[in-house]
């Protein structure tokens, strides 16, 4: 029983289909580490099983070997012993004749137990032998399976510390790309832009009141003119013409036909 369960199991274990249990597993990795303890674990009891069915099978075949080792031996000894017999009666001694037929007689006994007990060893060792082949099969499939599994973790241990090296280069990529505006780079560039255009309307702003004030302070100073050629006209005096006058003039908004009927 304890044979077959191991036989089963290793059979089981060597038909096992890699890729469909990684296709179904959440953690390929993890699932790959727990199957390559579970391989180191099992071999290692199969060997040891395996170890003791072949020590079994070398009694058997000891005990096999001992029987027809002995099985030859008693022949030996009974063709002796029917020699001696044959060696008294011809000398006329009957008695000792007799014993040493007898003594033939034992020994083909025996002989023949030994090669009863040779002949019953022999289904158990067949039996045995072919055991064991299959162990040392299911033995040599589960290495081969746990080399399998021992390099497919390997791989993807590697792929995933390059996806994951090639994800950390892409960040720091993006990271220092001028041209994206999601980068640190591209905001604290929008931020110096907004800045710069600020500072552009302020100085358009203050260039446009700098402009109203000169044209105020004009105004302030032909009005200044005007009212002081008046009072000289009143007074009897005779305002002289200049560019003050000119520009009073242009910007008048009386009525010209007003001036016909002076």
């Amino acid at each position: 029983m304890v044979k077959q369960s191991i036989f089963g199991r290793i059979a089981q274990l060597a038909k096992a289909n890699i890729n469909s249990l990684l296709d179904n597993a959440e953690d390929p990795q993890k699932m790959l580490d727990q199957m390559v303890r579970d391989y180191t674990n099992n071999i290692a009891e199969a060997e040891s099983a395996v170890a003791q069915t072949i020590g079994n099978l070398r009694m058997l075949e000891d005990d096999y070997n001992e029987d027809i080792k002995n099985a030859q031996d008693w022949g030996n000894k009974a063709l002796a012993a029917s020699r001696k017999a044959d060696e008294f009666r011809a000398a006329g001694d009957v008695a000792d004749a007799e014993k040493f037929d007898n003594l033939a007689k034992v020994a083909l006994q025996r002989q023949m137990a030994a090669e009863s007990e040779a002949k019953g060893a022999e289904p158990s060792i067949a039996s045995q032998r072919e055991i064991v082949d299959k162990l040392k099969v299911g033995l040599d499939q589960m290495k081969n399976k746990l080399n399998q599994l021992t390099s497919k973790r390997n791989e993807l241990v590697a792929r995933s510390k390059t996806a994951a090296a090639q994800s950390q280069v892409h960040d720091a990529i993006k990271s220092i790309d001028i041209m994206d505006p999601t980068s640190e780079v591209g905001r604290f560039e929008e931020k110096i832009r907004r800045e710069e255009a600020k500072v552009r309307g302020q100085e358009e702003l203050a260039a446009s009141s700098l402009d109203a004030q000169f044209n105020q302070l004009e105004d302030l100073g032909e009005q200044t003119e005007i009212e002081a050629r008046l009072a000289a006209l009143k007074s009897g005096g005779k305002p002289a013409l200049g560019a003050g006058s000119q520009a009073a003039t242009s910007g008048s908004t009386v009525d010209e036909a007003d001036f016909d009927k002076l």
